[in-house]
């Protein structure tokens, strides 16, 4: 058994024949992306709130990049790798509200998007749902689900790099990479969602099917509604944290969290792990739900999400046989 564990710790830090020279792939977009939107807030500089900031923000996960590979150039193993691609995943969260500094100095488009729901469905989902699912039950599978989000990608890659570690850069860079589009997206589409846009103008005004341009109010802005659900639930405290810790009006068209996580979904089929699939897949369908049931998202959100997951999986992996 110890002989085991030395022989799997070993294959680690073993030093690799042919280690590759240049950027990873995902560390590529990271930059290329840091390039446009330094660009951007360069541009709009008086308009921004820290643009000095946003720039040495910037300069420093670009000094980490260039660090990361050149630990990797002194000891080119496959922990070092890992750690090149942890560091990206890890600054994801740093880059979610960054988007909110560049996409309120444009217009609000939440009265389009809440207007296209009324005229879809009838009814605003997000402000039924969870009203008429009010069971404690429900409301922890729900709040369960949406606060497995990130661990769902951190399983999706982990077991890349355990178990298919040949593949592992190439999922690194769909999954993380498919992140930075949607961040483009969203750095151009000022869409808050409903906990944002229905603060804003008033619960009673939405449920009459009043869906007023707020126009730039969410420039000064980031008053939003308490989840919905079972306050007293372990699940639902967790996400309550993350809404309260980090959470801005910004990046509800396309769902990201609907989109990475059928990305991750996909990536897991293709392994053929059924267990894991299956085990994930239950996660997958309450987290879908939850977008919608603490009001996060409206439906066509989730859907743009799913379909917008499979195309950027099918374009990304292609692209990964040259740039991954």
């Amino acid at each position: 058994m110890v002989q085991r564990k030395q022989k799997g710790l070993k294959k680690f830090i073993e030093i690799e024949k042919k280690p590759k020279k240049g950027l990873m792939g995902v560390e590529w977009i990271v930059l290329a992306y840091m390039l446009l939107t330094l660009l951007i807030v360069l541009f709009t500089y008086t308009k921004i709130e820290n643009p000095q900031a946003m720039i040495w923000g910037r300069v420093h996960i670009g000094a980490i990049t260039i660090a990361m590979w050149g630990i990797y150039r002194l000891i080119p193993c496959r922990l070092t790798k890992f750690a090149r691609v942890a560091v990206q995943a890890a600054f994801l969260p740093w880059w979610y509200p960054d988007t909110y500094e560049i996409n309120r100095i444009f217009p609000n488009l939440d009265h389009i998007f809440a207007q296209l729901e009324q005229s879809v469905f009838g009814f605003q989902p997000a402000l039924v749902f969870a009203h008429n699912s009010p069971s404690p039950i429900i409301s922890e599978l729900m709040d369960m689900g949406y606060a497995l989000y990130f661990p769902i990608i951190a399983m999706t890659l982990l077991y890349y790099f355990f178990y298919r570690y040949e593949e592992f850069t190439r999922v690194a860079y769909v999954v993380v990479g498919s992140f930075f589009i949607y961040y483009i997206i969203y750095d151009l589409l000022p869409v808050t969602g409903p906990m944002f846009y229905y603060k804003a103008v008033g619960v009673d005004q939405i449920a009459k099917g009043v869906f007023p341009n707020v126009g730039d109010y969410f420039l000064t802005h980031r008053d939003m509604l308490t989840s919905p659900g079972y306050q007293d639930g372990f699940f639902y405290h967790l996400v309550e944290a993350a809404h309260n810790a980090g959470e801005r009006p910004t990046a509800a068209f396309p769902s990201s969290h609907v989109g990475i996580s059928t990305i991750c979904m996909l990536a897991i089929w293709h392994t053929r792990n059924w267990k894991l699939f299956a085990f994930t897949g239950i996660i997958y369908v309450f987290l879908c739900m939850a977008t919608v049931y603490i009001q996060a998202h409206y439906v066509i959100d989730a859907i743009a999400g799913f379909i917008s997951g499979i195309v950027l999986y099918a374009i990304m992996m292609v692209t990964s046989r040259k740039f991954a």
